[in-house]
């Protein structure tokens, strides 16, 4: 992932930019908490609001992560398109 979103509760949301797989849109986004052997991590893709890769976080946190990530993802899809560097500048 190359664009920072935010940092909430020691999690780290990063996003890619706008990519097109298969005639679709989609952003891959990756959330990361550190742990003591490395790290926490879910992966998934914007439209879908799905994680596809997933380790050391609850369901609760998972479902609490979907959450913040549906809430976000119009956000999320603006800085994918524009590229997201210059936002991630700027909130960091």
């Amino acid at each position: 992932m190359k664009n920072y979103y935010s940092t909430v509760n020691n999690i780290i949301l990063t996003h890619s930019d706008m990519l097109l797989e298969n005639h679709a849109r989609r952003v891959y986004v990756r959330f990361e908490r550190p742990n003591e052997y490395g790290f926490d991590f879910a992966g998934g893709l914007l439209p879908e609001n799905k994680f596809t890769n997933t380790y050391g976080f609850s369901e609760d946190e998972l479902f609490e992560l979907q959450d913040y990530l549906r809430c976000n993802a119009p956000l999320i899809w603006e800085y994918a398109q524009e590229g997201g560097g210059l936002y991630a500048k700027s909130i960091a």
